[in-house]
C-alpha cells in the first residue's frame, strides 16, 4: 500500500514538473562546459603573459568606456582573471544593454566588445535561471519545478528498492536485449539510481541559489547551531564619521589593498563604487573562475579605508560550505572530472521525465491481446 501511495507520487508529480525539469537539467549540461567551450572559441579571452603589472582598474575603465559616453564608472564591474587571461569591464549602456569589454590587463588595450543578450551562454543560463520568465514568476516556476524534481529522487528511490534479494541484480543493470518498452524501463530506473546522490546535489545546490535562506539551516547546523560571530558582516555607514575624499580614484585603493592583504589569488572582482551610500565590495579568488576559496572586502566609499575583511582560512566550516555552492553546483569543485560528472548526471535528469513519460503512456495504452480461437 505505501509503494503503491509512494508510486502515485511519483507519477502525478513528474507529470506536472517533467517539461520544466527537462529544460532545466538540458540547459545545465549545456552551461557546465561554458568556460571550456569559450576558451576554444573566443580568442580575446586569453592574452600572452607579460612579466610587468596589471594596469590598474581606473584605467580599464576609461578604455573601456571611451566608447560609451554618459556611464558612470563607478557603476561597472571590473574583474582581473590572472595572469593568462583578460580583464573585463561590465556595465549596463544608457540604452540598458548588458556590456562585457575584454581588456588586456598589462596594456589597457581593448580586445573585444561583447553584447550579452545576444550571446549563447547568456540565452543558456537565462532559459536555466528563469526560462525566459520574468523573474518574479520564473523564480517560483523553476523552484517550484526543482524542489518537486528533488521529491521525485527520494521517492524514485523507494519504487526503485526491490523487494526479494534475486532482484537486486537486474535493478543494477540494463537488459539491453529485451523489448524496447523494457529498455526504457531500464533506462528510467537503472540510470534514475545511479544519478540520484549526484542529483540531488546538483538540484538542491541550485535551490539554494534561489532561494539563499534554504542554505541558512544547513550552515547553522554545520556551524554547531550557533552562527559564528566573525561571519557577520557590521558595516554600517551611517554610524562612521565623515570621510575625506580619497586621493586617488577609488577603485585603484581597493584593487591595491586587496591585491597587497591576498597575494597569492589569481581573480580580483572589484563590484561598483555606488554613489557613497553603501560600502564599496571587492573578493579575491584564489583560483580564477573558481569561486569557492574567496577573501572578502568592504571598503568606505569616499576614503577607500578598509572597513571589514573576511578571509578564507578565518571563516567557519559552514560558511566555506556556502562559498563552494556554486562550484558544487557545475561539478567544478573537483576539476575537469566533477564537470564530466556533473553534465552527464545532467543528461541522465533530463531524460528522466522523457523515459517516464513513455512507461506512463505505455500502461494506459496497453495492447490488449486477442483471444486465442479453439476449435469446436
Amino acid at each position: 500500500m505505501f509503494k503503491k501511495t509512494v508510486g502515485k507520487l511519483h507519477l502525478w508529480l513528474g507529470l506536472a514538473s517533467g517539461l520544466i525539469v527537462f529544460i532545466v537539467s538540458l540547459t545545465g549540461a549545456i552551461f557546465v562546459f561554458q568556460d571550456d567551450i569559450r576558451d576554444l572559441t573566443e580568442p580575446w579571452r586569453k592574452v600572452e603573459v607579460q612579466r610587468k603589472a596589471y594596469v590598474l582598474p581606473s584605467q580599464l575603465q576609461a578604455a573601456a568606456l571611451a566608447g560609451h559616453p554618459g556611464v558612470d564608472a563607478a557603476s561597472t564591474w571590473v574583474t582581473y582573471f590572472g595572469p593568462e587571461r583578460s580583464a573585463t569591464v561590465f556595465f549596463t549602456d544608457k540604452s540598458g544593454v548588458p556590456t562585457q569589454v575584454y581588456l588586456n590587463p598589462y596594456t589597457g588595450r581593448v580586445l573585444h566588445e561583447q553584447d550579452l543578450r545576444t550571446h549563447f551562454f547568456t540565452i543558456v543560463q537565462e532559459i536555466h535561471m528563469h526560462l525566459l520568465l520574468p523573474e518574479a514568476i520564473a523564480k517560483w516556476v523553476v523552484g517550484g519545478g526543482v524542489s518537486v524534481f528533488v521529491v521525485m529522487l527520494l521517492t524514485g528511490l523507494v519504487l526503485w528498492w526491490p523487494k526479494r534479494k534475486q532482484e537486486r541484480k537486474q535493478r543494477f543493470t540494463i537488459k539491453w536485449g529485451a523489448r524496447w518498452r523494457r529498455v526504457n524501463y531500464d533506462l528510467h530506473n537503472v540510470l534514475g539510481f545511479y544519478a540520484a546522490s549526484i542529483g540531488l546535489v546538483l538540484a538542491l545546490s541550485g535551490l539554494f541559489m534561489l532561494y539563499p535562506w534554504l542554505l541558512e539551516p544547513l550552515v547553522l547546523a554545520v556551524d554547531g547551531g550557533r552562527p559564528a560571530p566573525q561571519e557577520i558582516m557590521k558595516t554600517k555607514l551611517d554610524t562612521l564619521q565623515p570621510a575625506t575624499a580619497a586621493p586617488q580614484p577609488l577603485p585603484d585603493i581597493v584593487y591595491r589593498t586587496a591585491r597587497r592583504l591576498s597575494p597569492d589569488h589569481e581573480m580580483i572582482l572589484l563590484g561598483p563604487t555606488g554613489t557613497g551610500k553603501d560600502p564599496a565590495f571587492c573578493w579575491t579568488y584564489r583560483k580564477a573562475l573558481h569561486y569557492y576559496h574567496r577573501d572578502e572586502y568592504a571598503f568606505h566609499p569616499v576614503s577607500g579605508q578598509l572597513l571589514e575583511s573576511r578571509f578564507h582560512n578565518t571563516k567557519s566550516a559552514g560558511t566555506k560550505l556556502s562559498d563552494m555552492n556554486y562550484d558544487l553546483h557545475v561539478g567544478q569543485i573537483l576539476g575537469f572530472g566533477g564537470k564530466l560528472v556533473a553534465f552527464l548526471v545532467s543528461l541522465i535528469c533530463a531524460s528522466l521525465p522523457v523515459t517516464g513519460t513513455i512507461i506512463w503512456w505505455g500502461r494506459r495504452h496497453k495492447t490488449k491481446k486477442k483471444p486465442r480461437l479453439q476449435a469446436v
